[in-house]
């Protein structure tokens, strides 16, 4: 008897668990595609010459495989003398935000190497990266402009 109230109150403690930790964030829904949200925040704040990754450089420089992305817009410098980078990761399922944040990290930890020794204003730079998730939104921004970039970034999750 004690062996199925336990059982019964365990259950029940799961389902309320389960119930309460429903994530609102996770729904967020912006009208922007990433690519426009990513013109939009170099239209507002100037950067350096930014140009976009295909899949097949995402896996190579993000190592971030594309079909786990249900929209996404990466933006890197043409020249290899400055640092700057922004990403948004629109992501298909919640449970891939972890793998697509420690993808971003490792990225971030890669662009210092490649300026330790080689601009160190560049990469002071990458060593501030900010990383933002809202939703199924992962934001990466490698930018003496950060803080002004995200918060154009900010606005589109605005409710207006």
């Amino acid at each position: 008897m004690k062996k199925t109230i336990m059982i019964l109150l365990t259950a029940m403690l799961a389902m309320v668990i389960s119930a309460c930790s429903g994530d609102k964030e996770s729904t967020i829904e912006v009208k922007q595609s990433a690519k426009e949200m990513a013109d939009e925040m170099l239209e507002k704040v100037e950067q350096p010459v930014l140009m976009e990754l295909s899949a097949e450089e995402l896996k190579d420089l993000y190592n971030i495989d594309a079909a786990k992305l249900e929209d996404y817009s990466v933006r890197i410098p043409m020249m290899n003398v400055k640092s700057n980078e922004i990403a948004i990761f629109k992501v298909k399922d919640a449970k891939d935000i972890p793998d697509i944040e420690a993808a971003v990290k490792q990225r971030a930890e890669n662009v210092q190497k490649l300026f330790e020794q080689y601009l160190p204003d560049q990469y002071e730079n990458a060593k501030n990266y900010k990383l933002i998730t809202k939703g199924n939104y992962v934001l990466i921004v490698i930018s003496d402009s950060a803080d002004e970039l995200i918060k154009v970034y900010d606005s589109f999750f605005e409710t207006k």
